[in-house]
This record gives structure tokens, C-alpha cells and sequence, in this order.
């Protein structure tokens, strides 16, 4: 390989990309980001970094988030983008929620109120039967 080669070749990313552990593989507690680099020209920045909490997603939370955002958060979709009933989609959203740190831990979401669920039904977001068992 030539040096302009190799040269561009460790300059580019790697095929093989690994995903960031986000805890300690020895104690388990949440590692710190101590080291970026450019993968362009060589250049690093050390120091410590603050944490990016989108990043600690595993890759079904990054999907759903993904879908979610895609749907314009309308669970409907999303339930049925997942191939899941209404009531697994809304509880991995708010599972998804807890691990973005915006829902507490063992929090239960609030019941939806019966306008809301009519709303839903209304807004093709539940069907009958769903909304019947919420209510």
C-alpha cells in the first residue's frame, strides 16, 4: 500500500465501528468519555467529556426512538412499524424514557383519561378493543 494509501486508510473509519460500552466492564459504574480523536487528520482532545445520553441507548431503544420520530410520536404507528399491540409500544417508550433519564424508575405512566383514550380512537391512534381495555 502506498503511503497516500495507508495515510487515507487510517484516516477514514473503520468498516468495523464498535458501539461504546456505557458502563465499566470491571465495577459497573458509567464510564466517562476521556479521549476524542479526528478520524480525518489525527488531531485529539483530552479531557472529560459529557456524556451524550442518546448514545447509552441499546440498539432496540435507538430503533424505537427512531421510529417514533419518524411517526411524529404517534404509538399507533410505532405499535404497528414494531409489530406490537398499543400497550407493549407505550410501555418501550416509556422504558425508553426512563434510560433517557426523562421518566423515573419504576414510575407507572398515568392512566390516560377517557377523553384522551376517545381522542386516541378518534385520532385512529387505538382501536375500539384497546380503548375498552384501557378503560
Amino acid at each position: 500500500m502506498t503511503h497516500a494509501a495507508s495515510n487515507h486508510a487510517a484516516n477514514t473509519p473503520a468498516a468495523s465501528t464498535h458501539r461504546a460500552p456505557a458502563d465499566c466492564p470491571v465495577c459497573s459504574h458509567e464510564l466517562i468519555t476521556t479521549r476524542l480523536g479526528c478520524a480525518h487528520c489525527g488531531t485529539e482532545l483530552a479531557g472529560r467529556f459529557e456524556r451524550c445520553g442518546f448514545c447509552a441507548l441499546n440498539a432496540q431503544q435507538a430503533e424505537l426512538l427512531t421510529v417514533f420520530l419518524a411517526s411524529r410520536g404517534n404509538l399507533r404507528e410505532v405499535a404497528k412499524a414494531q409489530q406490537v399491540s398499543y400497550p407493549t409500544a407505550r410501555a418501550r417508550l416509556s422504558s425508553l424514557l426512563q434510560a433517557l433519564g426523562i421518566e423515573e424508575q419504576g414510575a407507572e405512566p398515568s392512566a390516560p383519561t377517557r377523553a384522551e383514550v376517545l381522542a386516541q380512537v378518534e385520532a385512529g391512534e387505538l382501536t375500539p378493543a384497546e380503548a375498552a381495555r384501557l378503560l
